[in-house]
């Protein structure tokens, strides 16, 4: 899945309804303001996010992800908002 997600984040216009369809504008705001903070479109910054999350997330973390992914009805929006709160709380 993760693989996926990855996959399909190869522009700026997928990137940003992919943050859309999470449902958090707030989430998508954060997300855009730390993308320019770190001087990179914001697809490569969804990418890196992400990459990032799934090579430093904790054994606690990716069980609580695979709770979150069992009760979601979008497993890839449920992910990316997972990764993105990870990436914005270190």
């Amino acid at each position: 899945m993760l693989g996926d997600l990855l996959a399909s984040l190869t522009d700026e216009t997928t990137a940003l309804e992919t943050i859309l369809g999470a449902g958090d504008l707030a989430l998508l705001t954060a997300v855009r303001e730390q993308a320019a903070a770190d001087g990179v479109e914001l697809a490569a910054y969804v990418s890196q996010t992400v990459r990032r999350y799934a090579n430093e997330a904790s054994d606690e973390e990716w069980i609580t992800l695979m709770g979150a992914l069992n009760r979601s009805p979008d497993p890839s929006a449920t992910c990316l908002k997972r990764a993105f709160e990870h990436a914005l709380r270190h």
